[in-house]
């Protein structure tokens, strides 16, 4: 992984409580994220490269992307399933 990842302490709150497969697609999501964070990830709004989005089946992760501490912090999870 080429990027740190770190969470917002609520995010990861709603990370552990989701179903154990919907959890893991989540974390293949954010996985391949840290490893290309622009490739692997939708640009949230404005494509600015900072604030992004990954989409998975029943969760959108709100990401922000930070290229000088080589680092991607989880700042929202929404769960949809």
């Amino acid at each position: 992984m080429g990027y740190r990842l770190k969470y917002d302490r609520a995010a990861e709150a709603v990370h552990d409580a989701l179903p154990p497969e919907v959890s893991e697609r989540l974390s293949l999501a954010l996985a391949r994220a840290c490893d290309d964070p622009i490739a692997s990830t939708e640009p949230y709004g404005e494509d600015d490269g900072v604030v992004r989005m990954i989409v998975t089946e029943q969760v959108i992760a709100v990401v922000l992307v930070g290229q000088i501490a080589k680092s991607l912090t989880v700042l929202h999870l929404s769960y949809t399933g």
